[in-house]
């Protein structure tokens, strides 16, 4: 056996072979200067359809990304064949800065946070009056959900033929949220496609909504036939309705460059990743007067500074009353 010592030399060490190769690791990423630049319009089993330039290629995440996913509305950057031919497949080095994020959770006690859709400037939430019946709970997480990640929200309403839309409008009101009414004819013929056109120009526009209230419908109305989606019906009893989309798309509005994006139907909308304080910035009205609010206020407590500010005249009461709605729906279940 060979001893080591003070006597040993270079000669007399074995030093054990890297498995793994004789190329020493680094840290340092390639900046992929040359990247193409491209926008991640669906997700299957990680393969990402992007769209580079006019061209759809198929990509998969670079390995130096780690953990970090891109979702539908990324705008990504890419490098190796970007032909868009078959059985091609590029790579995604990077992931742009992202201008919006549309997230939700499980459940509210769920701590697993789910990236829906970037880069959206718009959250269409589409609400049946009836087969299914309107569910407000799931509006005002959806509003919460928006306005926490930094999109604009439009209420859409259909099958206004079963049911007025002025009960639901009047509940939103003292919001100033844009909608759209639509009846289940309308959606059938397309007829809606052009009031709705007007909301939706120059924009990208993420829909969400329950099973069964027409959402793909809707979309399938806005863009070209050739990018439509199956749709499904509705049960006559149940008022459920079948998961025909089961992932995110975005598409192409017909005859502008606005996007609209067609996520899965939803049953719940967690909210375990907002945090209230950020609720507020969808109020400029009444946000200047959580000054005086004591530290981590709720803005539902006695010693909130919003009830002097509304008081003097500064705000309409019934804003801050749809405030303190939204802010409890992140405490309360939707079935509350």
């Amino acid at each position: 056996m060979r001893r080591y010592g003070k006597h040993t030399d270079e000669d007399d060490i074995r030093s054990r072979p890297n498995r793994k190769g004789n190329r020493p690791r680094t840290h340092i990423r390639p900046k992929h200067e040359d990247a193409a630049g491209g926008m991640v319009l669906t997700v299957d089993r990680g393969r990402l359809t992007c769209l580079v330039e006019d061209r759809i290629v198929l990509a998969m995440k670079a390995r130096e990304l780690g953990r970090k996913a891109a979702v539908v509305g990324d705008r990504v950057a890419l490098v190796g064949d970007l032909s868009g031919k078959k059985d091609t497949l590029a790579r995604i080095v990077r992931i742009e800065e992202r201008s919006s994020v549309l997230r939700r959770t499980a459940d509210d006690d769920d701590p697993y946070e789910r990236v829906v859709v970037a880069n959206a400037d718009q959250l269409a939430i589409v609400t049946a009056l009836a087969d299914p019946e309107p569910r407000p709970r799931l509006i005002d997480r959806c509003l919460v959900a928006a306005f926490d990640g930094g999109l604009e929200p439009l209420l859409v309403l259909t099958k206004s033929d079963l049911a007025s839309p002025d009960k639901l409008l009047e509940l939103y009101g003292d919001l100033d949220i844009p909608y759209v009414v639509t009846s289940r004819a309308e959606l059938e013929n397309g007829d809606v496609a052009d009031r709705a056109r007007e909301l939706l120009d120059g924009r990208t526009t993420a829909f969400v909504g329950h099973s069964g209230v027409g959402k793909t419908t809707l979309v399938n109305a806005l863009v070209p036939v050739d990018r439509r989606r199956t749709t499904g019906h509705v049960n006559a009893v149940t008022g459920r309705g079948r998961h025909t989309t089961t992932s995110a798309l975005a598409l192409p509005l017909s005859g502008t460059d606005s996007w609209v994006i067609d996520t899965p139907g939803v049953r719940s909308f967690g909210l375990a990743h907002v945090d209230p304080s950020r609720v507020i910035h969808a109020f400029p009205d009444l946000e200047a007067g959580t000054e005086g609010c004591p530290r981590a206020c709720s803005h539902d407590e006695p010693d909130c500074a919003l009830d002097e500010w509304v008081a003097e005249g500064h705000a309409d009461p019934a804003r801050l009353y749809s405030l303190r709605r939204l802010l409890a729906t992140r405490e309360r279940k939707e079935g509350d």
